[in-house]
């Protein structure tokens, strides 16, 4: 019997929420080289969003191993000789990417000064649609080996950022959204409508009354159809973002409750989408997924086309209606070469794809990966790394950087600052109880308490 050729590749990825654990664990499946046998060891960075046990849950994506932890102890993990990874995925916001980034730099320097120059490829990226702080998120992923972007629209921008500002631009590779799938969409009986709700698009009560009550009205006025509202979190939970008018609460205060034909549902995305003829969402990534799979969907402009709604981001779509246009029975065609250039509902042959197309746009699927695959296996094969370099350091961002170190107990060189959390000992009992009373009294903090201080302040 022949010896396999399966190499053994070792992953690590650090989430700070449900969402970026999802995204960073799919996606370091999709982007390992093709002949690997991954192991994946999670880490889940300690915060207001660190995903609950059912959250990961319906999430499900499976790793080797999960812990959460610290900035400092993950850091501390990275520089052990026995944490020898070969990719590591940094799935977090901006400004903990950039942390991370100084914080491994400086670890691997000191492990270099005994001897050892091997480190991981360091990847990193966004969860989904890219409609704000375009410039200041990507400054800050700036610095690892390859920073990800889900089509071929997002590499443009990032290309221009980083020359913009004389960055180094050679690591923006142009993948997919990795959680993309499911089968081609076939009509369902009952028709299924389902809003996709976001915890924090649209921010205010009021928004997100009058949307919950236009769901009321389309059920309401469409007894034969079943309507979903698909819900992120339970309240006391937080995702990416914090919602603090959870739509479960405003559900409640509905004059004789819900219709019988509109239900609650959690779960996991593509499931819910499995059954959906119609998805409606303000802004979200969802919408992505449901046009992948070619089920008609609608962005709302309800509220506004508005780049603090994020549902700018679909001008040109053709999916852009109102609730009063899907009352009336509209189903929205979408623009075939929109889709294709977000890298979506890639592989038919009415993805309108045209000459010079990205792999997304032009091929299947899965070759979207491809070109991500290939530099991993380079740089894996290529020998020692050379040292990470962001674009921000203390010499072009003196006074940015800093407070962006500081926050995860980090000096300015990257270094942990005194009476950092200590990274020797496993969190006992008493510790694990405060933390998380701790963590759910900011929860209350958020969701209660500050909208309550913010209507006085509004009297």
């Amino acid at each position: 019997m022949p010896a396999s050729t399966t190499k053994s590749l070792r992953v690590a990825v650090l989430a700070d929420s449900d969402t970026r654990w999802k995204w960073g664990a799919l996606t370091a499946n999709r982007i390992a080289p093709a002949d690997s046998d991954i192991r994946l060891d999670g880490y889940l960075l300690r915060g207001r969003a660190t995903p609950t046990a059912r959250q990961l849950e319906e999430v499900g994506v499976r790793a080797d191993s999960l812990r959460e932890v610290t900035s400092v102890e993950f850091l501390r993990e990275m520089a052990r000789e026995e944490a020898a990874y070969d990719v590591l995925v940094l799935s977090l916001v901006g400004g903990g990417v950039q942390a991370m980034l100084h914080g491994l730099s400086h670890q691997w320097r000191e492990r270099a000064a005994t001897g050892s120059t091997k480190r991981p490829v360091v990847v990193t990226g966004y969860v989904g649609v890219v409609y704000e702080k375009l410039a200041d998120g990507l400054l800050l992923r700036h610095g690892a080996d390859l920073v990800l972007a889900n089509s071929r629209q997002d590499a443009d921008r990032f290309t221009a950022v980083y020359e913009g500002v004389g960055a180094d631009a050679s690591s923006v590779t142009e993948v997919a959204l990795p959680f993309l799938g499911g089968d081609p969409y076939e009509k369902h009986d009952p028709y299924t409508v389902v809003f996709a709700a976001q915890p924090s698009v649209p921010e205010s009560r009021k928004d997100r009354t009058y949307l919950l009550n236009r769901l009321v009205q389309h059920a309401r006025l469409h007894p034969d159809r079943e309507v979903l509202l698909k819900l992120r979190s339970k309240p006391g939970e937080h995702t990416t973002h914090i919602e603090e008018q959870p739509y479960q609460r405003l559900a409640e205060r509905i004059p004789g409750g819900l219709p019988a034909n509109l239900r609650l549902v959690y779960g996991h995305m593509g499931e819910v989408l499995d059954r959906t003829d119609l998805l409606v969402t303000v802004s979200s990534t969802a919408a992505l997924e449901s046009l992948h799979r070619r089920i008609p969907t609608v962005v709302l402009t309800d509220l506004g086309v508005r780049e603090s709604l994020g549902n700018h981001h679909f001008v040109g779509s053709g999916c852009l209606a109102s609730w009063d246009q899907l009352d009336d029975g509209h189903v929205p065609s979408p623009d075939e070469r929109w889709v294709a250039r977000q890298g979506v509902a890639a592989g038919g042959s009415d993805t309108g794809s045209t000459a010079g197309s990205s792999a997304a746009e032009g091929g299947s699927y899965e070759t979207a990966f491809d070109t991500a695959r290939e530099r991993i296996a380079g740089l894996l094969a290529g020998g020692t790394l050379p040292a990470l370099a962001p674009y921000y350091t203390p010499v072009t961002a003196p006074g940015y950087l800093p407070g962006i170190l500081a926050r995860h107990h980090l000096a300015p060189d990257g270094s942990p600052l005194p009476g950092a959390p200590d990274a020797d000992r496993e969190p006992g009992a008493v510790r694990q109880i405060v933390r998380r009373a701790a963590r759910g009294a900011y929860r209350h903090g958020v969701q209660r308490v500050a909208p309550v201080i913010r209507r006085m302040g509004e009297l």
